[in-house]
């Protein structure tokens, strides 16, 4: 965890865009949503990689959406279970589940299917606040942190030298 926080950091103040970098939390919140393990999140997963965005990111929000799950978990089984349940839709769920291969995406899941629609609802304001946040930090905070005292004193450091002459260029 603390290499995907370090390459984060280091996005966040170095020439990545900042669209990428949101859009890699946006995917990460989208797929943090869904039940990892199953067809359906896998094919998300690898689809993700068509696509330009900053990974780590997307692997850092994807990590943060796992660990508070249990606090959401309620809200997005109430959500699949609500769109499940519309009767319009009836006639697709089952012509889909009737297709070869569609079953394996268990979609039909309370679970998958408010995650999806969870992922899918939240992607767009997820990219745009994480847009503004950004730039708030790179315009705002970054500079402060870097003319503090406490950065300042470990840049000077010795032992910082030493570690930085072995690590990989």
């Amino acid at each position: 965890m603390l290499k995907i926080i370090g390459k984060l950091i280091i996005a966040l103040n170095g020439n990545v865009k900042r669209s990428q970098i949101a859009a890699g939390f946006a995917w990460g919140i989208l797929l943090g949503l869904i039940p990892a393990g199953n067809f359906f999140w896998i094919v998300l997963f690898i689809c993700s990689f068509f696509f330009k965005h900053h990974h780590w990111s997307k692997i850092f929000s994807m990590a943060i959406i796992k660990l508070i799950s249990p606090l959401i978990v309620l809200w997005v089984d109430f959500l699949g279970w609500e769109v499940l349940h519309i009767e319009a839709l009836q006639p697709l769920f089952t012509t889909l589940y009737n297709m070869p291969f569609i079953p394996f995406t268990k979609f039909n899941n309370t679970l998958v299917m408010g995650g999806l629609i969870g992922g899918i609802v939240l992607w767009l304001p997820s990219f745009i606040i994480f847009m503004v946040l950004i730039s708030l930090y790179r315009n705002n905070l970054a500079p402060k942190i870097r003319n503090s005292k406490l950065v300042k004193a470990i840049a000077k450091s010795p032992l910082l030298k030493v570690v930085d002459m072995f690590m990989p260029k």
